[in-house]
């Protein structure tokens, strides 16, 4: 993935070696995704044992709406001794301390972005702390560019949309009737007005002037 690049090196300007995004489920059927720089031992134990359930980090992510940094000296109050062992072990693939931006967009789409490094360097928490807000945008901007290519691109202000209800309303906002539309794509006009009433009704607004500046601020704008 590119933008998994262009984090890496845009947190390396920041000296700040590692990196990983968590999207946070609510259920415990759909699959977290893990999106990161780090070790890939630690990774892929991680997701093997489903340790997002024990994880210390994404419990206080799923609770705050602050950044919070994290890390020997920060004091666990109330953690369990399985959740320190936790800690232990990602410290043994170079994961020690951290700040972590919880993430939440207009859609309701939850994750949680850390910033770490592999001991309680000073000079990484001054950083963390003088570029939180920097760090917080750079996060937001992960998060939207995630959403949008696991959807397939075919998202309109963060809503999914079917490839034939996102394809009508292209042509909509070119000013093609439904009739046209009909035409265009070897389909029925009736089948075109029904594609654009799902569309408006995911999107939730009630005209096809409405659902087509949705589309066109979700392609001028990743925020």
């Amino acid at each position: 993935m590119k933008s998994n690049n262009a984090l890496t090196s845009a947190a390396g300007a920041f000296d700040i070696p590692a990196f990983a995004y968590f999207s946070l489920v609510s259920d415990r059927v759909t699959k977290p995704r893990l999106i990161s720089n780090y070790h890939s031992g630690w990774t892929s134990h991680y997701l093997r044992h489903q340790y997002e359930r024990i994880d210390p980090v994404i419990e206080w992510a799923r609770c705050s709406e602050c950044p919070f940094q994290w890390g020997p000296g920060f004091g666990y109050a109330g953690i369990s001794t399985r959740q320190q062992q936790h800690f232990d072990e990602a410290a043994e693939f170079g994961i020690c301390c951290g700040l972590t931006i919880p993430l939440v967009d207009r859609r309701g789409g939850a994750a949680a972005m850390t910033f770490a490094a592999d001991r309680l360097d000073p000079t990484f928490l001054r950083t963390a702390e003088q570029y939180e807000q920097a760090l917080e945008i750079m996060a937001m901007c992960f998060h939207i560019s995630v959403r949008r290519k696991l959807s397939g691109g075919l998202a309109v202000d963060g809503v999914s949309l079917t490839p034939r209800e996102y394809e009508c309303l292209q042509w909509t906002a070119r000013g093609k009737s439904a009739w046209e539309i009909g035409c265009i794509l070897g389909i029925k006009e009736r089948t075109a007005a029904f594609h654009l009433d799902n569309a408006k009704k995911k999107l939730g607004v009630r005209t096809k002037t409405q659902a087509v500046t949705l589309l066109a601020s979700s392609r001028s704008s990743i925020l």
